[in-house]
C-alpha cells in the first residue's frame, strides 16, 4: 500500500489525539470563535480514535498471511490493561481509556474472522443495539439515575466485589464501556475492509458517506428534540428523576455531566440525544460518520501533490506513535502538571507532542523505534 495513504490514516489518528488533548487540558468548549474547535473535539475525539483503531486492525489483518496466535493478542491486551490501570491510579485528572481498549481488542478477535458483508451488517446493528442494551441493562442493574462513568484502578482488583465492579465498568457502566464504544471498533473494521486507501473514488465515497452519516445522526437528534417536540418530554423526565438539575441553566447537560455522558435509564427520550458522550445510537452514528469522513479526506489530502501532503506530516508523526504520546501526556498531567488547563496548556501540549514526534521519527528513521517507544515495545514482546 502506498505510504501516502497510510500517512493519511496516521494523520487522522494524530488529529484524534490532539482532539483528546483539547478535551483533557483545553478550556471549556464554548461555541464561539476558536471555541468551535473544542466543541468539535468534545465527545468525538475518543470515538474517532476508537474507530481508527478498528480501521487499522482491519488493515493489519488484511496484510497478514494468518491471524496471530491468541497468546499474542492476550499479551498485548494485558499490557494495555496494565498501563490503563496504573495511569488511572495516578489520578491524572482524565478518564484513561487504555484498559477499555484492551477489552475492545480482545472482543474484536472473533469478528476479524467474519466475512466483510457479515461484519458490516454486525457493525450497523451494533450502532443501535449497543446503546439500547446499555440503557436496558442500566434499569436492571440499578443504574437508572447514576453510577456511570468510572475508570477501573488496581485497588479495585484486591477483592472479588471490586473485580466484579471492574468488570461491570469495563462492559457497561464505565467511562468508555464495551457496549457503547465497541460499535466504533466494528464500524472501523468494516470500513477498513470496504474502503480502498489506494483509490481516490473509494476515498471520496468514504468521505461522502461519512459526512452523510454525521448529518443523519446529529440532524435526526435535532429534529426529534426541536421541531419534533420531544425535548419537553425529556425535561419532564429530568424534573421527575433529577429534580436538582432543574435549577441549572441546562438541566439535560447537568444530568449528563454527573455521569460523564451516559444517558440515565429513566426515559427512552434520552435515546434521542446526540450530545457529547451521551452514548446513544444517534451520537454513535454521527461520531462514526465524522471518523469516516476524517479518514477519507485526510487520505485524499495525503495523496495530493505538493504542500498539502507535506502539511500532514506533523499530524502523521503524532498519529504514528499515538500510544506513546497518550501515555506521556497522562503521566505529565499526573506527576507534574496536575490541574493545568486552558488555551496555554493546550498549545504547550500540542506543540510538545508534534515537535517531539517529528524529532523522534527523524532521528530514528530507518529503525524499528521510529514509530514510538511503546509501540516498539508492544511489537517486541509479541513479535507475531
Amino acid at each position: 500500500m502506498g505510504s501516502n495513504r497510510l500517512t493519511g490514516l496516521d494523520a487522522a489518528r494524530g488529529a484524534a489525539v490532539l482532539g483528546m488533548f483539547a478535551v483533557h487540558v483545553g478550556p471549556p468548549p464554548v461555541p464561539d470563535g476558536a471555541g468551535w474547535l473544542l466543541v468539535a473535539a468534545d465527545g468525538r475525539a475518543p470515538a474517532v480514535f476508537t474507530l481508527i483503531a478498528g480501521f487499522s486492525l482491519a488493515l493489519a489483518r488484511s496484510r497478514a498471511t494468518e491471524p496471530p496466535p491468541l497468546r499474542a493478542t492476550l499479551t498485548r491486551c494485558a499490557i494495555l490493561a496494565a498501563l490503563g490501570l496504573l495511569l488511572a491510579a495516578l489520578s491524572p485528572g482524565i478518564l484513561v481509556i487504555l484498559a477499555f481498549y484492551a477489552v475492545y481488542f480482545l472482543a474484536a478477535e472473533p469478528f476479524t474472522r467474519l466475512r466483510t458483508r457479515t461484519l458490516a451488517a454486525t457493525a450497523g446493528a451494533a450502532v443501535v443495539l449497543g446503546p439500547v442494551l446499555s440503557y436496558a441493562l442500566g434499569q436492571a442493574l440499578g443504574l437508572r439515575t447514576g453510577g456511570r462513568g468510572a475508570t477501573p484502578v488496581p485497588a479495585s482488583l484486591t477483592s472479588w466485589a471490586g473485580a466484579g465492579e471492574t468488570a461491570r465498568d469495563l462492559l457497561l457502566s464505565g467511562a468508555y464501556p464495551l457496549l457503547t464504544y465497541f460499535p466504533y471498533i466494528l464500524v472501523g473494521m468494516a470500513l477498513g475492509r470496504l474502503a480502498d486507501l489506494r483509490g481516490k473514488r473509494s476515498l471520496r465515497l468514504l468521505t461522502g458517506a461519512g459526512a452523510a452519516a454525521a448529518v443523519l445522526g446529529y440532524g435526526a437528534s435535532w429534529l426529534a428534540l426541536g421541531p419534533g417536540g420531544r425535548s419537553e418530554a425529556l425535561l419532564r423526565a429530568v424534573a421527575r428523576e433529577h429534580p436538582w438539575a432543574m435549577a441549572e441553566p441546562d438541566p439535560v447537560a447537568a444530568v449528563l455531566g454527573e455521569q460523564f455522558g451516559a444517558v440515565p435509564s429513566t426515559s427512552w427520550d434520552w435515546m434521542l440525544l446526540a450530545s457529547p458522550y451521551s452514548q446513544t445510537p444517534l451520537e454513535t452514528l454521527g461520531n462514526a460518520g465524522v471518523g469516516a469522513a476524517l479518514i477519507g479526506s485526510l487520505a485524499l489530502a495525503a495523496g495530493a501533490a505538493g504542500w498539502v501532503a507535506k502539511a500532514l506530516r506533523p499530524l502523521a508523526a503524532v498519529g504514528a506513535m499515538a500510544l506513546s504520546v497518550y501515555v506521556v501526556h497522562a503521566l505529565a498531567l499526573a506527576l507534574f502538571l496536575r490541574g493545568w488547563s486552558g488555551w496555554e496548556a493546550l498549545a504547550v501540549f500540542s506543540a510538545a507532542a508534534v515537535s517531539g514526534c517529528l524529532v523522534w521519527s527523524r532521528l530514528l528513521r530507518g529503525t524499528e523505534l521510529r514509530r514510538g517507544p511503546l509501540e516498539w515495545a508492544l511489537r517486541a514482546v509479541t513479535p507475531a
